[in-house]
This record gives structure tokens, sequence and C-alpha cells, in this order.
């Protein structure tokens, strides 16, 4: 098989996000915009936004979430970039991961010297029950939805499985949930910026408010088995299992290596990429791992010419708990069937050997599905640079990945980042 590469090298010299969270004030041109301020001023050196030739903007849905199409030029207006070619990449929650892969593309052709890529989605304008039906069409509408799935059960069936085939425990989905919010709490963009140990203080406290007994629970492992404080969604997955529904907005500046220095003296390079697609889950052999995911990651390694050993850190596609696991296996960070036991024995903590979603993950930061791609860039970009305070890892990060998944593993886009 040839050896790709890329056709020159591409540098990600700017990233932002907006606050993720739930916002009935502002619409996703508002957030964009957040975060494309946040993105300038991460730039070191000064430099003038009409330099952009491009943009392209992930988005999943906004004609569901808030009937309105044709996001792209709306988007690049409202930052004051138009008359550049914008366009829209939709690839259900890696849309913006793909955006990412384009974006890298359009540089490492030749055919732009500077492109912003984009998140976006605003999805707590419709009650829950009208988000859980727009995101279901991510899933097969034909086959999958009229049998009663929603996402929840697509994930709730992968977990079941894995459990069958590998014995984990529902206390090792639990343990992913505490690391990621322990990581979020030192997020100040994050959604739920609260560990579980918080969550729990502030159901005491609004108990008490309101006159009502105070519940106790020993530590946080019982108050996540609680049914009452952590209630079961799709067994074995409960509450504090399931990504949040997030309004959000990423940003983040690609250039031409050769122009990098121009911008900043400490570019992150993008050196490797990989997408790949498979058949909805009703239609797999195996629901313990996503296939796309590991031939994406393969392809993205073999491009960097890394290897899984020379990584540092990652942000993985968490929607759901037992989609971390199932992504650090598929990655190769661990064997088969050794995931949940290297949560479960803290091999994947901030402070661990394979330090996993030190942003909080999609579990805590949140998911604003058509920017969750791009958000993993803006903390790989935080952290390499060693800028990201109290979250910061304790080691020299020189290699990092980023994993997107769109639907259930249809679609699995993997990033491999170097420091300059």
């Amino acid at each position: 098989m040839t050896q790709r590469k890329l056709g020159r090298g591409v540098a990600m010299v700017g990233a932002g996000m907006s606050q993720f969270g739930v916002f009935p004030e502002k619409d996703t041109r508002d957030l964009f915009v957040e975060a494309f301020w946040a993105m300038r001023d991460s730039v070191d050196k000064d430099f003038d936004p009409h330099d952009i030739e491009a943009l392209y903007i992930g988005n999943y849905s906004s004609e569901l979430f808030e009937g309105q199409g044709h996001t792209a030029p709306i988007m690049a207006d409202w930052v004051g970039l138009t008359p550049i070619a914008a366009t829209r990449v939709e690839d259900a929650c890696a849309s913006s991961g793909v955006a990412l892969r384009q974006g890298i593309m359009a540089v490492a052709s030749g055919l732009h010297d500077v492109v912003l890529v984009g998140g976006i989605e605003k999805m707590n304008n419709l009650p829950i029950a009208e988000v859980t039906n727009a995101l279901a069409t991510a899933g097969d509408v034909l086959y999958e939805i009229p049998a009663g799935f929603t996402f929840p059960g697509f994930y709730a069936a992968m977990a079941t499985a894995y459990m069958d085939r590998y014995g984990a425990r529902p206390e090792a989905l639990m343990k992913v949930g505490l690391k990621n919010h322990s990581n979020g709490a030192l997020n100040p963009k994050a959604q739920f910026n609260m560990t579980i140990a918080d969550v729990m203080l502030r159901k005491q406290a609004s108990a008490e408010k309101k006159g009502r007994p105070i519940p106790h629970w020993d530590d946080e492992m019982a108050f996540l088995q609680d049914d009452r404080a952590n209630p079961m969604i799709a067994w074995p997955l409960r509450l504090f299992d399931c990504s949040p529904v997030t309004d959000g907005a990423t940003a983040v500046l690609l250039v031409s290596t050769d122009i990098a220095k121009n911008f900043t003296d400490d570019p992150i390079n993008i050196i490797g990429s990989g997408q790949a697609s498979d058949r909805a889950l009703h239609g797999r052999s195996d629901l313990t791992s996503i296939n796309a995911a590991k031939l994406a990651g393969q392809q993205a390694y073999d491009l960097a010419g890394v290897t899984v050993h020379d990584v540092k850190i990652a942000e993985v596609h968490d929607c759901f708990t037992i989609a971390e696991i199932i992504a650090t296996e598929d990655l190769g960070f661990f064997s088969p069937g050794q995931g949940h036991e290297a949560v479960e024995e803290g091999l994947t903590a901030r402070h661990g050997p394979h330090p996993i979603n030190t942003s909080g993950g999609l579990k805590s930061k949140g998911h604003p599905v058509g920017a969750s791609g791009t958000g993993q860039a803006v903390e790989i970009f935080t952290q390499m640079r060693g800028r990201a305070s109290k979250r910061q890892v304790d080691r020299d990060v020189d290699i990092a990945l980023t994993h997107n998944v769109g639907g259930t593993g249809q679609t699995a886009v993997v990033h491999i980042y170097q420091r300059d």
C-alpha cells in the first residue's frame, strides 16, 4: 500500500471556544462570534483576519434545532469574513472533526495558506423530546429508529455487549464520569465545571433550601449508584453516563507551516489525519468496537509516522461513558477488553500514564454536536502549549491525538498533533 503524506505542512496557530452550556438568550451566530474572538486572542502575534481565505464550519442540524439552514455564509458574515468561500460540513457528531480534515487538506494541497475551521450547534431551543428526535436522525431512520432506538439505547446496546464479552462492571462506566467531571471542574469553559462531589453538595443544599430531607451518600460512587440521584436512562447507562445537551461554538486557525511563525513562535503541527465510515449499528457483527475508528486511527498514525506509544494525551469521543472505554481500545492505548480495567486502575486520569479527556470530555465540557470535534482540538492546542492552568498535565506533550465519532460510529475521524 502506498505511504501517504501531506503535500505540505499544516499548523494550528490559534484555537478558541465559546462558553459551553445552555444559553436561551443567544443564537448560533452569537456563540460563533465568541469562539472567533477567543481564537483571535490565542494567536500570539498580530494578524489581519482578512488574510483568512476560506471557512469550513461543522454543523449537524441547525435546520432542526434552530430552523436555520445555509449557516456557513451567515457565520462568515458575522465575523466579518465575507466574501471568502464558506462551506458547511455535516457528519453528525463528527461534523467539525471532518471540517478540520477539510481545512487541513485545503492548506496541505496549496489551495489556501490561511483557513478558519469552526463548529457550531445550538441545541437547547427545543424541548428535550424534540432534541432526542433531532439526534435520532443520525441513526438509520428506516431500520433502527422505528424499532424504538434512541442514542442512549444504541450505546446501551454497545455497553451490554461489551460487559457480556469482557466482564466489565457498571462501576467502570461510573469511573469514566468521575474522572471527566474532575477534569471538567478545572475547565472554565465547561458546561459542568464541577466534580461529582460538587454535584452532591449542590443537591444537598437544594434540598435544605426547599425544606426537604437532606440526602446523604457515603461517597461519590454511592451517589452514582443511587437510582433517585442518578436515574437509569437505558441499562446500564445512567444519567451521569450521558453527555449533556449543549449550546456552543469553536474556532481553529490553520496555516501552512512555512508561514506559521508569522502568527506564533509556538505553533502546533497537524501531522496525521484519518477518516473512515461503517455500516449502521444494526448491520454490524461486533458491537464492542467501532471499526471506522480503528481504521481512521491507523490512517492517522501511518500518515504521521508515529504509533500510539508516542501519544502523550488524547481527547476522545465520550458521548457516553462506554464510548470512551471503547475508543481507548480502538485507538490502541489498551488491548480489547482492557479499557474498563484501565479506567478502574486510574490509568486514564489526568496524571496517569495515558491522560484521556483532560478537558472534561463531552461528558463534562459539553457536547454541542457540530462543535465537539474542533472543541477537542482547542484542548490539545491549550495543553500542548502549556496553557491549561490547573488541568495542565504533568508531562512534556510533544504528540497528541483527537478522536471524533459521528452517530454510532458510521463516521470516525482522527488527527495527530505535534509541537514544533
